[in-house]
Order: structure tokens, then sequence, then C-alpha cells
């Protein structure tokens, strides 16, 4: 769906340095039959606060609520991370996961853009977890 920039390289090529060392996490979710279908991150971007980034699930496994299993259980995670600040960023193109991010807490938020959202070119929502 996107060009990726060189953030995305930077995250995709080194996720333990990146991600985890600094104390986020990574989550995937099978299905039955189809195995694993969906993946999502958290990274931690400072003192209690996390983005949720590089979530995507296999077309193939649309349908089957993978998406909002996997969200939930991230939120849950974040949570028991101490995550204060829970945002994403993303592109208005992904409507469907917007609507998720919707229906799960997120909501759109124009500080969270201004902090966050500058270091991608193709960002335009940026939407912050209000529980």
């Amino acid at each position: 769906m996107f060009t990726l920039e060189e953030t995305d390289r930077d995250v995709l090529e080194n996720p333990q340095q990146r991600i985890i060392d600094p104390g986020g996490d990574i989550l995937f979710v099978e299905a039955a039959g189809l195995g694993i279908v969906g993946t999502c991150a958290l990274q931690k971007t400072g003192p209690g606060a996390f983005e949720l980034t590089k979530m995507g699930v296999r077309e193939s496994a649309r349908g089957l609520k993978a998406g909002e299993f996997l969200l939930s259980k991230m939120i849950e995670r974040a949570h028991g991370l101490g995550a204060e600040k829970l945002y994403l960023l993303t592109n208005s193109i992904c409507a469907s996961a917007i609507h998720l991010y919707e229906k799960l807490g997120f909501e759109h938020d124009r500080g969270i853009m201004e902090q966050y959202g500058v270091r991608y070119e193709r960002c335009d929502v940026a939407m912050l977890h209000k529980g």
C-alpha cells in the first residue's frame, strides 16, 4: 500500500534494536488452517509513550476478526508495559483500519500529528488511544 520510507526500513530490518530492546513488543495472530496471518508492534518512543506500528493482516484472513483480536491484545500489552500514551500514525487510504482503530478507542489527535506524524511523509492520520 505504501512506499517504504527510511524509518520503515530501519524498524523492519532491526526489530530487536528498534522495538524489543527499548521496551516494546511484537505480537502475531494465527488463524486455524492459515497459520500466522497478522502482526503488530509496540515501539517505545519515550517515557510511557508507545506507538502502535507495523500492523498488518493477510488479505486471506480478512473477515475473521484477526485484526480486531490482534489490536485488542496490543492495547492490553501496551497497558501492561506501562503505556500512558498509546498512539498510531497512518494514512487515510487505510479506511478499514481506521474504522477498527476508532471502534477500539482511538481518536484522531492533532497533537499526536504535530509531535510524531512529521517523521512520515505518508502520514495524514494520527490517533491517540482514549479507551
